[in-house]
């Protein structure tokens, strides 16, 4: 893997690393974030924030987008389809040093989304893609990059025209999803189209889709050829992946490491919640961390039905202590 892997330059910032994680919605907030930076990843995401909200100055909105200290370059995810107001949105986040780039979601499947044509619903009108990439591309003083899908569905295969527009208009980066909204995260993601787009355009270009370990990792790299890759879904309970692609070997924690770093994510996510959402939140955390364990389904509903934090942490304790 070490040939692999390596620096990524944007403009002006360099990206120590081509191992990034995803932006995800109700996942990638800073607790988890955090959890995820202290393996390594080059690049971590904010949730995806509404720019229709912000024109509001919607408070959730603009807390999602919140960074840490330390978490530089940093990068915020943001989603709309009228070209006006996302680029009012990146006016308002031009002030904001502490951001250096800004990613517009163009593949989310959610269909709340997709029905107002935001998300992957932009990939069924193009020519609002390309309203949207210039406009931004023209406000910003922030680095632009993009995240979409291979398309909308099999009639809509967007990925390559989107790339196309992206390096024509000074989009600096674009990870693409092999798969398309009507797929959702079922089947495999299809390299193929990952191959494509990276063989036609010039500008960095992330594989996403499917990584889950080493082998998936290395099989993106080498099969697409693409420039970095993006995990999702793998690194769910599981922030060691970036540990393990870095260093080219799976690194399986030891359940003490696992205890330490739950209990770590909880302490990190009471500080930036109150009690009552932290408790909430962690529950799917949790779940991720203890699958394939033994036991574990008796404790995750043990868990789920506790509404204390520090009871779960005892709850925690006893049941690592024991396997």
């Amino acid at each position: 893997m070490e040939n692999l892997i390596h620096e990524i330059k944007l403009k002006e910032i360099t990206i120590n690393n081509n191992v990034f994680l995803a932006p995800m919605a109700g996942v990638t907030d800073i607790p988890f974030r955090k959890i995820c930076r202290a393996y390594g990843p080059g690049l971590t995401y904010t949730e995806m924030a509404s720019s229709k909200a912000m024109e509001y100055n919607s408070d959730k909105t603009e807390r999602l987008l919140s960074l840490m200290e330390d978490e530089r370059p940093s990068a915020v995810q943001i989603f709309g389809s009228n070209p006006d107001v996302i680029a009012n949105t990146i006016l308002k986040l031009n002030e904001n040093e502490t951001i250096d780039i800004i990613d517009i979601n163009m593949g989310c499947p959610a269909p709340k989304l997709v029905k107002n044509g935001d998300g992957a619903g932009l990939l069924l009108d193009l020519k609002n893609v390309e309203r949207i990439i210039k406009k931004a591309t023209q406000v910003s003083s922030k680095i632009i990059t993009v995240k979409t899908r291979r398309g909308f569905d099999e009639e809509h295969i967007t990925a390559i025209e989107v790339a196309k527009m992206c390096e024509e208009y000074g989009v600096s980066m674009i990870t693409i999803h092999g798969r398309t909204r009507e797929e959702y995260y079922t089947g495999l993601a299809n390299l193929d189209i990952i191959k494509k787009v990276k063989d036609t355009v010039a500008i960095p270009v992330i594989g996403n889709g499917d990584i889950v370990d080493v082998a998936s990792a290395k099989n993106m790299f080498e099969y697409t050829g693409c420039d970095g890759i993006m995990v999702a879904r793998g690194a769910e309970g599981n922030p060691w992946i970036f540990k393990s692609i870095l260093e080219g070997k799976d690194y399986i924690p030891s359940n003490m490491e696992k205890l330490e770093t739950i209990l770590r994510h909880i302490d990190y996510a009471l500080a930036y919640d109150d009690k009552k959402q932290a408790t909430l939140k962690m529950r799917k955390h949790i779940s991720w961390y203890l699958k394939g364990l033994p036991e574990s389904t008796k404790i995750k509903d043990k868990i789920n039905r506790c509404d204390d934090i520090n009871v779960v942490k005892e709850i925690l304790r006893d049941y690592f202590y024991s396997i």
